[in-house]
């Protein structure tokens, strides 16, 4: 006998699960990597040096693999547009004059691109901060248009590569849309990357890099404030040979946070093409 319609009941729904149209997210861990200078060396009490055999090695082993460094800007674009897979990004932090003559052609020939964060305020000078030395010349005016000209992403280190998390207001100020103003008068084009020196942040410095306009920022291991404004990194030595690399990227998702669902992506065409 068939059932009585009146009497069939229906579960009533759980007001806790999700709609049913909207996709399950999986969590959002970009590989981005952390270089700073790339040079011959026998003196490198900081570990900032990476030799450009050592470098060539890298990205032939990233290419080997089906993965292509891009600049941060375009890996968040590609992502949000769901055309991230194979891609990782590729950061300089300090702005090193190297980065134009050693770097950018190394970069080039595997089909790369990547993310040069530099110190407008410190043109020319060179990494003073770092007491041990050795000294590294930094890019000037040129060689910041040069970057620009060879399809890279320029972003920001602050002007004088200081530690927001210890500055006052006005020094954090000027070091974040202050140093942003500055950089965009050199290249003509929107800085939409920003970079924490010593990789340290806070909320008030994450609150501040955001105010100043910047689409995103790279930090080292944010944590909790891991996010758009607080990209988490790998660093990337001398030392990291192909089995170092493998274990990177194999324990990336295991140490750091996954980035929150949906982050903003920087525009598309707006960019430029050690945390120390």
């Amino acid at each position: 006998m068939p059932a009585d319609p009146a009497r069939t009941t229906t579960p009533a729904p759980d007001p806790t699960a999700p709609p049913a149209s909207l996709p399950r997210l999986r969590p959002v861990r970009p590989w981005v990597l952390m270089y700073h200078s790339v040079a011959e060396h026998t003196e490198d009490p900081y570990n900032v040096t990476v030799s450009p055999g050592r470098l060539d090695r890298q990205l032939r082993w990233l290419r080997r693999r089906g993965l292509r460094g891009v600049g941060v800007g375009e890996l968040l674009r590609e992502r949000a547009a769901g055309r991230g897979a194979g891609l990782v990004g590729l950061t300089f932090d300090d702005g090193y004059a190297d980065f134009i003559g050693e770097a950018v052609p190394l970069l080039r020939r595997h089909g790369c691109t990547a993310t040069v964060f530099v110190l407008p305020g410190r043109l020319g000078g060179d990494n003073e901060w770092d007491p041990l030395g050795p000294r590294k010349p930094l890019l000037t005016e040129a060689g910041i248009r040069a970057a620009v000209g060879a399809g890279m992403e320029v972003g920001s280190h602050g002007l004088l590569h200081l530690d927001l998390t210890a500055a006052d207001d006005e020094t954090l100020r000027r070091e974040t849309g202050g140093s942003r103003e500055l950089l965009e008068e050199i290249t003509g084009r929107r800085a939409e990357g920003f970079c924490y020196p010593y990789g340290t942040v806070d909320h008030r410095a994450v609150r501040a890099v955001r105010a100043a306009g910047y689409a995103y920022a790279c930090a080292i291991d944010p944590g909790p404030l891991t996010g758009p404004h607080a990209l988490p990194r790998v660093h990337i030595g001398e030392e990291d040979t192909s089995p170092r690399l493998y274990a990177k990227r194999l324990l990336h998702p295991l140490r750091r946070r996954a980035l929150p669902s949906g982050p903003t992506a920087p525009a598309a065409g707006s960019l430029t093409g050690a945390g120390r």
